[in-house]
């Protein structure tokens, strides 16, 4: 038993407050763990993504930010409302909660989802993703106005150490290849060892000839941001339902003190 200002309290009371504030400082740290995944994919990796021309991917890292706040944010209401005993703050953790449960686990299922062959559109916007980097490698790249573009290619062909969206023949058909003054087959970061005007070879001894271009390197690197953006969401959803039990409890047992 324990008395604190009048008030006394079982054994199982003072053991969920401990408990809940434990959770609490387990909640900080995941929160800290979804925010920074989200900015690492939008900092690190939105390059990439711009490329596609979807939406998708950077909204689903926002969502991840978001989360990351509001988890902090809750944490710290939380634990307000464990060392207060304040029910009517309790109700709210509770719901906020409950609401970031939801949240992630919508995030997560939309994550494993997006490239599954589940739907019979999927195969479609696959090829969509498909066209729009093969469109914007060929009509962007090295034009004015576009130096986001450019960069972001160079540095896709060589962090993933590729060339073109398909194949290194996809870059016959560039407006900056086909240019008169340009001598190059290939852009400069096409080759194995980067130099200038050693895209004027395209023989496979001195460029990247990958199977499948590009294009597969970054669904297989997309492909596998979502499986961690969805694990990250689902595990953290379910760490939560435990909170929510113990919100519960201590609910309940505030409740039946009398203040």
């Amino acid at each position: 038993m324990e008395t604190r200002g009048g008030k006394t309290h079982t054994c199982g009371t003072i053991c969920l407050k401990y408990l809940l504030f434990l959770f609490n400082i387990l909640f900080w740290l995941a929160g800290g763990v979804v925010l920074a995944v989200g900015v690492w994919t939008l900092v690190e990796k939105s390059d990439y993504v711009s490329l596609l021309n979807s939406s998708f991917y950077s909204a689903s890292a926002y969502i991840l930010i978001a989360a990351g706040v509001i988890v902090i944010v809750t944490g710290i209401i939380g634990c307000c409302a464990t060392l207060k005993e304040m029910k009517s703050l309790l109700i709210v953790y509770l719901i906020l909660l409950l609401c970031i449960v939801l949240l992630e686990i919508i995030a997560g299922v939309l994550a494993y989802i997006k490239y599954q062959e589940c739907f019979p559109f999927c195969y479609q916007l696959d090829e969509e993703l498909r066209q729009n980097l093969k469109v914007n490698m060929q009509q962007k790249y090295k034009q004015p106005g576009e130096e986001s573009v450019t960069q972001a290619v160079d540095k896709l062909q060589q962090e993933f150490m590729c060339c073109g969206s398909g194949n290194f023949s996809d870059w016959r058909d560039s407006v900056w290849i086909q240019a008169a003054d340009n001598a190059r087959l290939v852009p400069d970061s096409c080759c194995k060892t980067p130099s200038d005007l050693c895209g004027l070879r395209d023989h496979p001894s001195n460029i990247y000839n990958v199977e499948g271009g590009c294009i597969m390197k970054l669904e297989d690197f997309i492909l596998s941001q979502l499986y961690i953006l969805g694990s990250v969401g689902i595990g953290i959803a379910f760490l939560q339902i435990f909170g929510m039990m113990f919100t519960c409890c201590l609910y309940q047992n505030l409740k039946e003190d009398p203040y």
